[in-house]
């Protein structure tokens, strides 16, 4: 019988079995240079011909969703799964945000929903790619998993390997929000602050697993992150009742997002259960936009980060030439947005639809936002915005844009002075 799946090179095409622990493709990891974005990120390929055989056509996707999905994952069961909920998170269809404040006519006859993956169980999207590391792990008897994180992703990998009696080592940037650092440490990691930024955490991480031996959950860099954010994709589709979105807005930092979404969708064209594919939005705030301002340059250059959104805050984008590939193969798309833009977003959608997210989560949805403004989404079409993070994540990004009111005598000519 033919191996379940095997990896790729996006850049030189070398093809490695998928039964052995292997990161980037060794032949191009040797080409790396430091300061550009690392070639030789591997793409998982399965037995698509196989999988189609399963069933007929029109009950394919059924089949597969009554299997979790397993024919599409790398892994050997469902036993190795952690015990947490991970996934199955709502998708809203909201009525109130697509026509407020809306001036051109028309402009609101769109449809939207919000994708809330807050809703995970440490209330980021990290726990798609952290669930299936971790199940991965475990299938091969190891105990000891690494990860460079500026909070998302190694309080993700922190509570998943809690929930499987693993054990978690996290490198992060001092700065990250102590909200973050704090779920990482009630998790029992081991967590590291460095005195520099996310590269230098993910560098150190890198040097870390290669001389210990720990599994490395690091994002793009091991390609079953990949596999595990591409799920959304799944979910999206049967929550619209198997119809395809015509636009999907994504916060993007290091592209693994985008990535992983843009290849759920591609697995679902290559089984012949979808005839197209959606229109992907790359999201980055201008404080942090080194994907979309390389994605017409020959020479790659970085500009230092400096953003609210602090998860998408990437100087080098790692999943950079996977997400390049993939937005021009698919006609993908990208806008930018101000922290301005994103903090205004933010309480607008809290206002609106009592979803409260962080800042790299709301910038997707200021990038829809920015979209409606300019008359860029048609009418009639589906249009889906990624939240990935709770807004209790980083609660001092937001400070100031609320006002704290003080306290007041508790009788009510008290209350009425203060509420007039």
């Amino acid at each position: 019988m033919p191996e379940k799946f095997h990896f790729e090179c996006i850049d030189c095409n070398a093809a490695y079995p998928g039964d052995a622990i292997i990161y980037l493709c060794p032949a191009c990891e040797a080409l790396n240079s430091a300061g550009l974005p690392p070639r030789g990120v591997l793409k998982t390929v399965y037995q698509y011909e196989r999988i189609r055989g399963l069933s007929p056509p029109d009950k394919l996707f059924e089949q597969l969703e009554q299997h979790h999905f397993l024919p599409l994952l790398p892994l050997k069961g469902i036993d190795s799964w952690p015990i947490l909920r991970v996934g199955d998170t709502p998708l809203y269809k909201v009525e109130n945000v697509a026509r407020e404040q809306s001036e051109k006519p028309g402009s609101d006859d769109f449809e939207l929903y919000l994708k809330d993956d807050s809703q995970n169980p440490t209330f980021s999207f990290k726990d798609r790619a952290s669930a299936l590391v971790s199940a991965w792990a475990r299938e091969n008897g190891i105990l000891t998993l690494i990860a460079a994180s500026t909070g998302n992703a190694g309080s993700s990998l922190a509570g998943i390997c809690a929930s499987q009696g693993q054990r978690a080592i996290i490198i992060v940037p001092a700065a990250a929000p102590l909200a973050k650092l704090t779920q990482i440490l009630m998790y029992g990691a081991v967590l590291v602050p460095v005195k520099g930024t996310y590269d230098d955490a993910f560098d150190l991480s890198v040097q870390i697993s290669g001389k210990h031996g720990y599994y490395n959950r690091n994002t793009a860099y091991n390609p079953l992150t990949i596999e595990g954010k591409k799920s959304v994709s799944f979910e999206i589709y049967r929550q619209l009742h198997q119809q395809i979105p015509d636009r999907i807005f994504i916060p993007v930092g290091d592209g693994v997002i985008y990535s992983g979404v843009c290849k759920g969708f591609e697995d679902l064209l290559n089984l012949g259960l979808i005839d197209r594919m959606p229109v992907l939005v790359a999201v980055q705030a201008n404080g942090s936009s080194n994907l979309i301002n390389n994605l017409k340059r020959t020479v790659f250059e970085a500009k230092p980060s400096k953003t609210i959104a602090d998860s998408i805050s990437v100087d080098v984008p790692r999943c950079f030439h996977m997400t390049a590939a993939y937005m021009e193969k698919y006609q993908g798309e990208s806008v930018m947005v101000s922290d301005q833009e994103i903090l205004e977003a933010a309480l607008q959608l809290s206002h609106s639809t009592g979803i409260f997210s962080e800042p790299a989560a709301v910038a997707a949805y200021a990038g829809m936002l920015k979209y409606r403004e300019q008359g860029l989404i048609p009418a009639r079409s589906k249009n889906v915005v990624l939240l990935t993070g709770s807004g209790l994540k980083d609660l001092s990004a937001v400070q100031s844009s609320i006002h704290m009111p003080a306290p007041v005598e508790p009788d009510l000519v008290s209350f009425e002075r203060m509420m007039v």
